[in-house]
């Protein structure tokens, strides 16, 4: 019998119960993948994350992270929340902890530096494993379908819905307003006869700042993700979505060098809002980096027996 230890985090929020949460499980070694991929199954969170000892010494720790259906080689909050759960525990397999991380993942090398009010841990920012790629376009008919908005919604004057990644690939589509972001809904059926589309399963909307509908002070940039084949109908906050827009973002900027910095809300259209902070650095005409990071609160921690 295995006695499992797991904590509970919203993620990019100040309060509890707001934000996405992420169960963390901070001894997973032992356990085979389809016992993580039950557990994931059992807390039915968008991710649970499963911690074990790095491979190479030099790093923190190795990270495995699923959804309730799949694995995932990278992903944002759930990284941004186990940063924030292994920081405030003080150690990991043994060895004292500095104020950046370096977990092991499929997709790569994450650093995540903690963030603190003083002498407190309240949260931490990721810099993602992967450079921004961007991949082909997408059906607009298609993604406003599986959407449940009009093709019409969709802003192509600055992009087509594309494919990008940093180390996790969505599809990303500009809409004209903030009354269509708030209209959508998923549509399954769509999902499952059209996607994976370029290699993502998961549809992230946005708004900028400015368009018709906004008023909102403080924030750059209104987003929703949805990837119901990974049992995630909609996410609170997303990111590695969010990471690779920021990336996006600069990309399609006309100037060759910047460092962009954007506020991005996320999860109110489901009750749960979240606040996420991105940049990007372009060098050249190529982005170089993008991190994305936010606050943190803990929630609940427990046991597992297996």
């Amino acid at each position: 019998m295995m006695q499992l230890e797991f904590v509970t985090v919203d993620v990019f929020t100040d309060r509890r119960f707001g934000g996405n949460p992420v169960a963390v499980v901070r001894n997973g070694e032992g356990l085979t993948s389809a016992q993580m991929q039950s557990i994931a199954g059992e807390f039915n969170l968008s991710e649970t994350t499963f911690v074990l000892p790095p491979k190479d010494e030099a790093h923190t720790a190795e990270v495995r992270i699923f959804t309730p259906k799949a694995e995932l080689p990278f992903a944002g909050h759930p990284n941004v929340g186990t940063a924030f759960a292994v920081a405030r525990s003080g150690s990991a397999f043994g060895r004292a902890l500095g104020d950046r991380l370096l977990f092991e993942e499929k997709a790569g090398l994450v650093p995540v530096d903690i963030l603190k009010d003083g002498a407190s841990i309240v949260g931490a920012r990721l810099t993602a494993p992967q450079p921004l790629s961007r991949g082909d376009n997408a059906p607009v008919d298609i993604v406003a379908a599986a959407c449940g908005i009009a093709a019409d919604d969709i802003e192509t004057r600055h992009h087509l819905p594309c494919v990008a990644s940093c180390g996790t690939a969505f599809i990303f589509a500009e809409l004209k307003t903030r009354q269509a972001l708030t209209q959508a809904q998923p549509r399954g059926d769509i999902f499952s006869a059209n996607f994976p589309i370029g290699g993502a399963t998961g549809i992230h909307l946005y708004v900028l700042d400015g368009a018709e509908g906004i008023d909102a002070e403080g924030i750059d940039i209104w987003t929703r993700m949805f990837a119901p084949l990974h049992g995630v109908p909609e996410d609170p906050a997303t990111g590695s979505a969010n990471v690779a827009l920021v990336g996006l973002l600069a990309s399609l900027r006309s100037e060759p060098d910047l460092s962009l910095q954007v506020r991005i809300a996320q999860g109110v259209e489901m009750g749960r809002p979240s606040l996420l902070e991105a940049s990007a650095d372009k060098r050249g005409g190529q982005v170089v980096e993008t991190r994305i990071g936010g606050r943190c609160v803990p929630v609940m921690s427990g046991a597992i027996e297996i």
